[in-house]
Formats: structure tokens, sequence, C-alpha cells
């Protein structure tokens, strides 16, 4: 029977060197995601959260400890193209059209054109950008930039999508749709996510399980469940349920000494 992990981290840590000597970025983090997990990590600024995600990337390398995605090396994973990685900013190329810059992979893996087209056509479908295939980045919203970017991401089927605070730097209404849009693509493509941000509502509506880091050298503080049901909505940040998890996450982020109002 196949295994369920995704991916299996134990007792990674990282250590920069710098004309000012070592930075400890991580220390001993040890953790398992399972197939199909949506996994926030969550912590302030500084404490490791996006270069443990550059480090499932192979784009940081650990200097301690062990990781494998599907049983192989970072390396090993990347050059398979296991992963999809959406950034902090949409990083559209503003000559190109939303539709050739979701093709963009697929040219570089060498698709051909009607193959391109149709995962292209598949990929403004599943984030509703239907019919702005040929308008330009600076058309378009920031939050439209945003879901092109995750579209571009998915256009080559990676079970794997890692999204470094994709929705940071939109306004709060338009956080919460996006929030919306991204349970129903995650519901209906099954992929496994693992998802950075600083937001403590953000992690619990969005997760199966939000894993709580505390400050450079950044370090596992807890791991906490969400059993929310797939289709839920925005509604349910009233309920006690989401609060008392929000609670849990926030009551973790203060023993960590890392919480920020």
């Amino acid at each position: 029977m196949a295994s369920s992990r995704v991916i299996d981290i134990a007792d990674l840590s990282l250590t920069f060197e710098t004309n000012d000597g070592p930075v400890h970025a991580l220390s001993k983090v040890s953790l398992g995601v399972e197939k199909g997990d949506f996994i926030s990590l969550i912590g302030p600024s500084g404490c490791g959260k996006t270069t443990l995600l550059r480090v499932i990337a192979d784009l940081e390398h650990p200097t301690g400890g062990s990781i494998s995605i599907h049983g192989m090396t970072p390396e090993e994973a990347r050059l398979k193209r296991t992963y999809g990685y959406v950034f902090q900013a949409p990083a559209l190329y503003p000559w190109r059209t939303i539709g050739k810059n979701i093709s963009l992979p697929l040219e570089i893996m060498g698709y051909s054109k009607d193959e391109r087209a149709g995962r292209v056509r598949k990929g403004l479908d599943l984030v509703n950008l239907t019919g702005f295939e040929n308008k330009f980045p600076w058309q378009l919203s920031g939050g439209m930039q945003q879901r092109a970017s995750i579209a571009r991401a998915l256009s080559f089927d990676p079970e794997l999508l890692l999204m470094d605070e994709p929705f940071g730097a939109l306004d709060e209404i338009v956080r919460d749709k996006l929030n919306e849009q991204l349970l129903r693509l995650w519901e209906k493509t099954q992929k496994t996510v693992v998802f950075v941000t600083h937001s403590i509502p953000e992690a619990v509506f969005l997760s199966t399980k939000i894993v709580v880091m505390s400050p450079r050298p950044g370090k596992i503080h807890d791991i906490i469940g969400c059993n929310f049901p797939r289709d839920r909505t925005l509604d349910i940040r009233e309920t006690p349920e989401f609060l008392d998890v929000a609670n849990r996450v926030r009551q973790g982020l203060r023993e960590g000494h890392s919480y920020v109002d």
C-alpha cells in the first residue's frame, strides 16, 4: 500500500553564514504532511516560515536533519516538477498576456501548442478568469493577478502547491473572497497545500493543520488541527468552534513569544 505521506521533515536545521556571523534560521524542525492536507505556517516575521517553504522547494538547503518529498530529496522533487510555487507578489510578466503568463511553465517544459492551450483554458476556469486570457497584467486587479499566478502554478498539474503569503498585500475584502475561492479550488483539485501566513483568521479558515512557529531560530511550537468541513464558508468564523481554534493559535503564538496584535 502506497504511503500517504507527501512531506517528511525530521530535526531539520538551517544556518546561514554571513559576514556578521552565523544566522540560525531553523532549528530541529520536524513535520509530516499527508496527502490532501492544507498546512498553514504561522508566526512573526523572521521566524523561518518562508525559509522552511523554500527548503521544501529546494530554494534553500538545510544544514542539518532530513527532508523528503514523496520519498525523494527536494532537488529530485523539483526536477520531477512535483510542486507549484505561488510567491507573495504575482510576478507576472507585464509584456505577456494572462494566458501567455499561465502557459510559460508549459512552454519551458516543452508542451505542444494545443496542450498548452487546453491547460490554460482549464487553469483560467479553475480560478474564475475565463475570458481574461488576452488581457495584460496591468489591466487586472491585484486579486485577479494573484489568481492568475495560482493558475500558472497549477498549469502542469503538480500534486503539491507551495504558497508564500499570496494574499498578504491585498485588502481584507479581497482577501476574504480569495480565501473562499482557494478553498473551493483545494476541494476541487485535491492538492496538498503548504501555505505561509501572518493572519490567524486566514490560517484557521483555510487549514486542516496550523503549524505555529516561534522566533529565530525558527522552531515548531505547536501543531493545531482544524476539523472543519471542506465546504465551509466565511460565516464559520463567528462560530464558537472557530473562535476556540483561533484562541489556541493566539495562545501558542504568545507562549512562543511571537504574538503581534
